[in-house]
């Protein structure tokens, strides 16, 4: 494990000692210094990888509101700057707990770690009995474009296996939307457990790191009103280079439906002629962890009473197993970089004549563990739900290195889409395709929760072309420092790269405060459904 970094941490712990006050008479520092410093102070080894519902995490939250604070901004949590979230944490023991496969009477046993993993975040079974095993292809419930793999498929008391991407001809962001929304069609199918399988070409983090955290604990809300699955579910995820083994008695080959997939083709559905059954060692305890929340009010009389969103993920994966003796995930890039940026919009906005719509901060808790705390900001704001007009967030944007280009999740649903552009435009950005799209990430970050509560919103990320060095260099930070001990501060950033991207957002975001028509979702957009219930 590293050493604390003593010196670093004092500072940070007189940083929040001092108090906003006294921090106000102190000479304004570079922007690139000012951004530098909070994400030095968030991912230094003093705050433990600010893992949500520990003392790191609270300590994190802290400098976080006293920086709210000396911008000026007004506490709008429920105590303060907070708004308290209560979880239920389950760990999952796979030294006590075992997985087997069983093929016309024969029993095989997989090896937890090395074939699978059991995955926490769902509230596990203590036993599952002898299932069979269904292959539904990518999982995906669409019938509003055509792609339904639920349809004719007899669920039933069976374990479902799901591929990861979907189809081409459907738009990656409804592919991402169906991907995370599998659980109610999976229970209303009467299923009784899912097991996933990463596509070998989606794959950002090895095999052999992922499985490392199949013993650290997973969190789910507390409140059962608010969780995708009612009761508990037999979830597992499958190591790509052993699921081979799943369809071995199948009559078909994992190999032939990856090429399947890798066409972006639709996958067929059918029975494996396996079952299995599992016994899962678990504990569930619970735990609270905070959003921190501030406003600054709008100027306007009228639309004051509307609110755009800012949100950044504070929350990381804290301590876990040791890679190359160093077991803190500081999560420097992912996500102390955003919530950096998050607070010097505080900063920028503040400036000058506020924006006519009112500004809601919100460093969330519980991204990592499924975007649970913008979840429960989102279903239950500190303000009135419907006059939350828009998100905008600010996750692992990637200030790595120079850039020009920029993805901006959700930009073709509504018409936030041409503010992003005129925005990147003016930094000179040029707003660029995912060339990703089956990796989900239009589900995997905090803009989703608003979006699935009926807000337009949007998440942007520094890009690079495709086949270029810089996109080479991404998928390597990916593979070897994504959700591990070495995305800490040694790695390279791009200080005057961050201040440009953060000059971008200011503009997006002061549009869309500043602009008299509420944002809309477009008319073809999938998710207008949310807000029109069409």
């Amino acid at each position: 494990m590293k050493k604390l970094s003593t010196f670093r941490w004092a500072v940070a712990a007189a940083l929040v000692a001092i108090g906003s006050a006294s921090m106000a008479h102190a000479a304004d520092p570079p922007a690139t210094e000012r951004w530098w410093s909070h994400v030095k102070v968030l991912a230094d080894d003093g705050m433990e990888g600010r893992l949500a519902g520990t003392p790191g995490y609270d300590r994190a939250a802290a400098y976080v509101a006293d920086r709210f604070a000396a911008h000026g901004l007004k506490p709008a949590g429920t105590q303060g700057y907070l708004q308290s979230v209560a979880f239920a944490v389950q760990r999952v023991f796979p030294d006590r707990s075992s997985v087997t496969l069983t093929t016309a009477g024969v029993s095989t046993p997989l090896v937890l770690g090395d074939d699978l993993v059991l995955t926490a975040r769902i509230a596990q079974p203590a036993n599952l009995p002898d299932a069979p095993l269904v292959f539904i292809g990518y999982g995906l419930h669409m019938p509003e474009v055509g792609h339904d793999d639920f349809a004719g498929v007899d669920l039933r008391g069976k374990v479902a296996v799901v591929l990861s991407g979907g189809p081409s001809n459907v738009s990656a962001s409804l592919r991402a939307h169906a991907a995370r929304e599998r659980w109610e069609p999976l229970e209303k199918a009467g299923a009784v457990g899912l097991i996933s399988i990463q596509n070998p070409k989606q794959v950002e983090i090895p095999w052999a790191r992922s499985k490392l955290r199949a013993t650290e604990p997973a969190m789910r809300l507390a409140d059962p009103a608010l969780n995708p699955v009612k009761g508990e579910f037999f979830t597992a995820a499958m190591n790509p280079a052993q699921a081979g083994k799943l369809f071995a008695a199948s009559g078909r080959t994992l190999e032939d439906l990856l090429v399947l997939a890798d066409a972006g083709k639709a996958l067929p559905g059918f029975a494996l002629n396996q079952s299995v059954k599992a016994t899962v060692a678990r504990e569930t305890t619970s735990a609270v962890s905070p959003n921190v929340v501030a406003l600054l009010p709008g100027s306007d009389p009228v639309l004051s009473n509307e609110y755009v969103v800012l949100t950044a993920h504070l929350d990381g994966l804290g301590v876990g197993a040791a890679i190359d003796g160093d077991a803190i995930n500081n999560g420097a890039m992912d996500n102390a970089s955003g919530v950096a940026s998050l607070i010097e919009q505080a900063a920028a906005l503040k400036t000058g004549t506020p924006p006519k719509r009112s500004i809601l901060f919100v460093a969330v808790t519980a991204e990592e563990q499924g975007l649970l705390g913008s979840q429960y900001f989102a279903e239950r704001p500190t303000v009135t739900k419907s006059a939350i007009v828009a998100n905008v967030n600010m996750d692992m944007f990637m200030p790595s290195r120079p850039a020009t280009n920029i993805i901006v999740m959700g930009e073709e649903e509504s018409t936030l889409g041409p503010v992003a552009r005129r925005a990147a435009a003016s930094q000179g950005f040029t707003v660029m395709p995912d060339p990703a799209p089956n990796q989900l990430s239009f589900v995997r970050s905090d803009q989703y929760s608003f979006i699935r509560t009926g807000v337009p919103a949007l998440a942007g990320r520094l890009a690079h072309p495709v086949g270029s060095p810089e996109a080479a260099a991404d998928r390597q930070w990916r593979a070897e420092r994504y959700h591990g001990p070495k995305d800490d501060l040694s790695q390279p950033f791009d200080l005057p790269t961050a201040v440009r991207f953060n000059a971008y957002m200011a503009t997006l975001i002061s549009e869309i405060a500043n602009t008299p028509e509420r944002p809309q979702w477009l008319p073809n957009s999938f998710f207008r459904r949310f807000s029109t219930g069409k």
